[in-house]
């Protein structure tokens, strides 16, 4: 899957990056699901468009935690997930910085241009390096 044009593509259909994350997770396994795709849509735009949180970081951290965590009764979450995620955290925070911050509002800084200029550029990188920690972890 070339993550950057299924991005670009999944963006003219009108989903954020939370909502694109998740479809990447759920396509690697070949399922669909509109219930959890909707429900990510409340990451967008910082946390239900407030310009909090980055939705793509909070994206990140639920994928990390779709292949990593518990879902069942009788499952227990992979021992590697908190560290999985304090590693996206720090990783998004050092690359972020350049934009002024983790936020929505800060990589946004305004500029709704920076929409197609800067968050294709965060979803992929965090893709990317979740797929990396999971990689690592043995969780894929």
């Amino acid at each position: 899957m070339d993550v950057f044009d299924r991005m670009l593509e999944l963006s003219r259909e009108g989903y954020g990056c939370a909502q694109m994350l998740l479809k990447f997770a759920l396509e690697l396994e070949g399922k669909e699901d509109a219930d959890l795709i909707r429900a990510m849509g409340g990451l967008t735009l910082g946390l239900g468009g407030t310009g909090g949180a980055c939705g793509a970081l909070a994206g990140g951290c639920c994928l990390l935690s779709y292949f990593a965590g518990k879902g069942e009764p009788d499952e227990l979450e992979h021992p590697a997930l908190p560290e999985m995620q304090r590693r996206l955290r720090e990783w998004f925070s050092a690359f972020t910085a350049e934009y002024g911050g983790e936020s929505c509002e800060a990589i946004l800084a305004g500029e709704q241009s920076n929409r197609v200029l800067r968050c294709p550029l965060v979803v992929r990188g965090v893709f990317e390096r979740c797929m990396e920690l999971l990689e690592e972890a043995g969780a894929l």
